[in-house]
């Protein structure tokens, strides 16, 4: 089936969230439902980082058959294991903790500071054996792809820096502390996006070493933007629903590290994309307040981005805690030696979990949550009239300048 006209300027963002980017595919999942069979992706641009990066690409991929990318995620998100993520094995585990241990202990002066806790080299072979990169390219020569971009953090130059493939008419970008640079996507971008801070080595691209894209992503929607995008589809990875107020007694006693550490991930993964939901929302709430004879020559060159949101509709903490026994000892071991025997534990796991029980509930949770707005996500992926901003209400809440 050839492109719609629309499917050029039809945008996907799909954020980080560690095993969170199972939610993703569930909702891709009911995509696929909607479309035709034989559809080309319906996404012309493509946009990830961290976990959402690794959907990205294989979408791109895999762009002449919209179905089969998603069905090849479901399978492989539907049979994580945490071995498949990051070494689980009693050697590896010990090995890490002892020479954290030895390091602090020596200051590094004796034995070397490790560069990550965990090993996440399992990772790098499965995505290597089931990911074919060159196919990027020949889906964009195709007209199946207008772009696909990879985001990933510089340690050396401290800059959010985009990634991306695209037809010959897009171009680079530079703003303070982001960049957006024209490249052949390869494994090491993908695991350079995905490698989150202290958890996940950092890779190196280049002259320069790369973490996490969502360490500097403060403007998450801004390569979809840069790339051309009118309307944008966001498949977000956590509710935004206000936690209830906090037990007295709990709320004085000193966060464990994992505590701290969970509390870091969720701001990582899921704070800039609100906030850049806002400043989008009220660009499109100024441009569309001003009849078009008033709002000069530069305001005449804007356009306003039609925006979908879709995240969770449960607390993710808490399929996780549910859960909590399927990860391997040697990691419960890990997690109670840093803390987490107390409840704080809940937002890491929600993070570290690559297990299939966990994995295949938020796929089934995306699913659903998906299905409940169909005829919304229907009118968006056939290029129809959808409002400004669709979100779920406590969402649309917080982003209405105006509420």
């Amino acid at each position: 089936m050839e492109p719609q006209p629309h499917q050029k300027t039809t945008a996907l963002v799909l954020p980080g969230g560690g095993a969170r980017g199972a939610f993703q595919v569930g909702v891709l999942k009911a995509i696929a439902e909607l479309v035709p069979r034989g559809t080309i992706n319906p996404f012309g641009i493509i946009s990830g980082t961290s976990a959402g990066a690794i959907n990205s690409v294989v979408l791109a991929a895999k762009a002449r058959r919209f179905r089969v990318a998603v069905a090849e995620l479901e399978r492989v998100w539907g049979n994580f294991r945490c071995h498949h993520v990051y070494r689980t094995d009693t050697r590896a585990m010990l090995r890490s903790s002892l020479q954290w241990l030895g390091a602090f202990v020596t200051g590094g002066t004796v034995v070397r500071m490790p560069g990550s806790l965990l090993d996440n080299s399992p990772l790098r072979a499965m995505l290597s054996r089931n990911v074919r990169f060159p196919r990027i390219h020949d889906a964009i020569e195709q007209d199946w792809l207008e772009a696909v971009t990879v985001t990933a953090a510089g340690y050396s130059s401290a800059r959010s820096t985009s990634f991306f493939q695209a037809t010959s008419d897009h171009r680079e970008w530079s703003r303070t502390r982001r960049v957006g640079i024209q490249s052949d996507l390869n494994l090491d971008h993908l695991m350079a996006s995905i490698a989150v801070p202290m958890i996940f080595p950092p890779v190196r691209i280049g002259r320069e070493f790369f973490g996490d894209g969502a360490m500097r992503q403060a403007t998450p929607l801004s390569p979809a933007v840069h790339l051309g995008a009118r309307r944008i589809l966001v498949v977000g990875v956590r509710d935004e629903i206000a936690d209830t107020t906090p037990d007295p007694v709990e709320s004085q006693m000193m966060p464990s590290i994992a505590q701290i550490a969970g509390y870091t991930l969720d701001t990582l993964f899921m704070d800039g994309l609100y906030s850049d939901l806002e400043r989008l929302s009220r660009i499109n709430q100024l441009i569309d307040s001003l009849p078009a004879e008033h709002r000069g020559a530069k305001l005449s060159r804007m356009r306003p981005i039609d925006t979908m949101v879709i995240v969770p509709s449960k607390d993710l903490r808490v399929l996780a805690r549910k859960h909590r026994q399927e990860l391997p000892a040697t990691l419960r071991a890990l997690l109670w030696g840093i803390g987490s025997r107390r409840g704080g534990e809940s937002r890491l796991l929600s993070y570290l979990m690559f297990e299939q029980a966990y994995t295949r509930e938020l796929i089934e949770l995306g699913y659903h949550d998906a299905m409940q707005v169909r005829e919304q996500l229907e009118n968006f992926v056939k290029g129809k009239d959808i409002p400004r901003l669709f979100a779920p209400h406590w969402v649309e809440e917080d982003l209405d300048i105006l509420h």
